[in-house]
């Protein structure tokens, strides 16, 4: 079986890893994902953005990009979409319209539940089957769309979750993001901070980044320990300061209490707050307030990121309550997805 994919984000690739293990090896991979899978028609490097700005910077080599993937779907025999609906709603709608008869798998789905709800009977019209990762989801669609909640993806990557904590905080993990820009933004923040605890520090940085892109974008870091292994180092942090994204949610499941930082670009930030409206960012916490009506962790976007705010939240945290509640985010999200993908791929 071949199947065209599309997995632009790092996260997506981490999780078609683990599909792929349980496709077997009949299945061959087209399209756009990371080459530790097969021959990908472009490097995963060259698609990172951070915001509209940066997007509209690259429309034109996305286009094209695009053409490519509608061009390889023809010799397809399934098509699979992961994510980044920017990039692969609109690829589905043309798919779909010339390949009507083409099947459309789309796993980790558009949040269209938090923006752009008029996007749902699109998904439910053009997408064969829709596989959602959050419990909560499917009761946004239609009763009729071929929506199936499959799990959580995360769920098949952690294996490994903390059963108590320290009395004190001597290890702490600093994630400032995968992105240029975020880097950038938190680290000087992070840095200051850092400075006033005194403590055993790491900080997570992206295996793909050259030496030279770290010492760009990271500053001096001598007084940090430099880790890639983001499930490991949180497993064995006692606390952590991280950049908004699905390393929330890791640290959400893992148990390890967090602080959720993020600074966009400020037109950025201000087309999202009027398009999204939603209360808080971290998925985490998005979660709890549907299902519990309160939130897992602290949150400080743009203005808020100041050394003094990580600090007094820091000093006021009730880890152990923390704990409690990603026992119940882990019992809530119930099982990993992988294996319920594949068999709905191979139906």
């Amino acid at each position: 079986m071949t199947i065209l994919v599309s997995a632009l984000e790092h996260s997506a690739n981490v999780h078609l890893q683990s599909l792929q293990e349980h496709l077997g090896e009949d299945v061959k991979f087209v399209g756009i994902f990371n080459k530790e899978l097969g021959e990908p028609i472009v490097d995963l490097r060259n698609l990172a953005i951070m915001g509209i700005v940066d997007a509209l910077k690259k429309l034109r080599f996305f286009l094209k990009l695009s053409t490519q993937m509608l061009d390889l779907a023809q010799e397809a025999d399934k098509i699979l979409l992961i994510d980044s609906s920017g990039f692969n709603l609109p690829l589905a709608k043309k798919i779909k319209k010339k390949y009507p008869n083409k099947e459309i798998i789309y796993y980790i789905l558009p949040q269209a539940w938090a923006w752009k709800k008029k996007r749902i009977p699109v998904l439910a019209q053009t997408v064969d089957k829709l596989c959602s990762i959050l419990p909560f989801e499917p009761s946004y669609y239609p009763n009729n769309a071929p929506i199936t909640y499959v799990g959580h993806p995360l769920l098949d990557q952690i294996q490994e979750f903390k059963t108590s904590l320290t009395q004190s905080v001597q290890n702490i993990v600093f994630m400032p993001g995968s992105r240029k820009t975020e880097i950038k933004n938190l680290m000087p923040i992070y840095r200051e901070v850092l400075e006033k605890l005194k403590v055993n520090a790491t900080v997570i940085i992206p295996s793909f980044f050259s030496q030279e892109e770290v010492e760009h974008l990271y500053g001096d870091l001598s007084q940090f320990n430099i880790e890639h292994n983001a499930h490991q180092a949180l497993l064995q942090a006692d606390f952590a300061f991280i950049c908004s994204g699905t390393a929330t949610l890791e640290a959400s499941l893992i148990g390890t209490p967090f602080i959720l930082t993020y600074i966009a670009k400020k037109i950025d930030f201000f087309i999202g707050n009027l398009v999204v409206g939603l209360k808080h960012v971290g998925l985490a916490n998005i979660m709890f307030e549907k299902e519990y009506k309160r939130v897992m962790h602290p949150e400080f976007l743009q203005n808020d990121v100041t050394v003094d705010n990580l600090l007094n939240s820091f000093h006021n945290y009730k880890r152990e309550h923390f704990l409690e509640d990603s026992q119940k985010l882990r019992a809530y999200l119930q099982n990993g997805s992988s294996q319920n993908v594949a068999k709905i791929i191979k139906e």
